[in-house]
């Protein structure tokens, strides 16, 4: 009898779990539903609807190249950006405890917006699930646990706004004509293969420096100061590789982001997409 009862019991946890991971994934489809509408529902008309090359003509040298490299002459200009990645998230931020995840990525360009939804798996069957968001000028970060029990959240603040600004000028190059003048750009020449861009939304604005290579692509961005909470401003960067034609547009596929120490870089993203897709405007 007793072998009997333990064996009923162990199902019925069995059962419950599953139905709570099952309302736990609901509620935060729902959830995504819900910022995903607000990002789409406010879009404004792109202008130009197509790239000229005269808007480039007086570009510092390494940015006129990496445009005459990425983009084609009468490439529509990107309004939305659907992707997904997988790769590894660094959890820790005194070591190297990576863990898998995957995740879908929505962007617009005008207004400047994009939600990350990712599942990083903290152990099998067990994920915490992760919503990073710039949303009509204000930057937010929530964090659960099955999609029940939150770990993190960070909303809006002017620190926050800033971070999740950075991350959208960080990630143009997998929709590059949002780097160009027309979209609110600004570029100014350090060398022969770095430029700093400067973008500006509501009351935040932000710069990256860009490290150009020998193909006309970039290899690199940095910014002095990203804030990684309210208080602490770091150097914050990262790398892009394996270009390839998406849509006429050369893009990145894979690249890797970290914060920089005195003692060295210390990653905690690595990944690759896995598929993209484009709205132009029209």
């Amino acid at each position: 009898m007793l072998i009997k009862w333990i064996v009923i019991i162990g199902v019925l946890i069995v059962v419950c779990t599953g139905l709570a991971v099952l309302y736990g994934s609901d509620r935060w489809r729902s959830e995504t539903h819900s910022l995903r509408a607000k990002l789409t529902s406010g879009r404004r008309i792109v202008q130009p609807k197509i790239y000229d090359p005269k808007e480039i003509a007086d570009l510092p040298a390494p940015v006129k190249r990496f445009f005459q490299t990425v983009l084609k002459d009468g490439q529509p200009i990107v309004a939305v950006v659907k992707l997904s990645q997988q790769g590894q998230f660094n959890m820790s931020e005194t070591e190297n405890k990576w863990s898998p995840f995957t995740a879908t990525q929505l962007v617009t360009t005008q207004p400047l917006g994009f939600d990350w939804d990712a599942r990083i798996q903290m152990a099998p069957g067990v994920n915490a699930f992760v919503h990073d968001t710039y949303l009509l000028g204000e930057g937010s970060l929530h964090a659960s646990l099955l999609g029940l029990f939150t770990v993190a959240k960070i909303p809006s603040t002017p620190e926050a706004n800033q971070g999740e600004l950075l991350r959208f000028f960080a990630e143009a190059l997998w929709y590059p004509t949002a780097l160009l003048p027309s979209q609110g750009v600004l570029w100014e020449a350090i060398n022969d293969t770095s430029a700093r861009a400067t973008l500006t939304d509501g009351a935040t604005t932000v710069s990256v420096v860009f490290q150009f290579n020998a193909e006309g692509t970039i290899d690199t961005f940095r910014t002095e100061a990203r804030y990684r909470d309210k208080l602490t401003a770091m150097p914050w960067g990262g790398r892009f590789w394996e270009y390839s034609v998406c849509n006429g547009m050369l893009i990145p596929l894979q690249g890797e982001v970290g914060w920089e120490y005195p003692e060295g870089t210390r990653l905690y993203f690595k990944g690759r997409t896995t598929e993209i897709h484009y709205e132009f405007a029209s």
